[in-house]
């Protein structure tokens, strides 16, 4: 298993959003994350990966 993960404020950083963007993002659906425990949640570098090529796609 080889899946990066990022904590929020990486994922933040790398999309150059507020928290309050990924949170909604990641309600809506639109980016995939899970949650270790109760309280720690990660992103999967291949779900921003995929959120910014449809972005791309419906640009294009």
């Amino acid at each position: 298993m080889s899946c990066e993960l990022l904590t929020v404020p990486e994922a933040m950083a790398i999309l150059k959003v507020s928290r309050w963007t990924l949170y909604n993002l990641i309600r809506s659906e639109q980016i995939t994350s899970i949650v270790i425990g109760e309280r720690c949640r990660r992103i999967p570098v291949s779900a921003l990966d995929t959120y910014v090529a449809r972005l791309c796609e419906e640009v294009a």
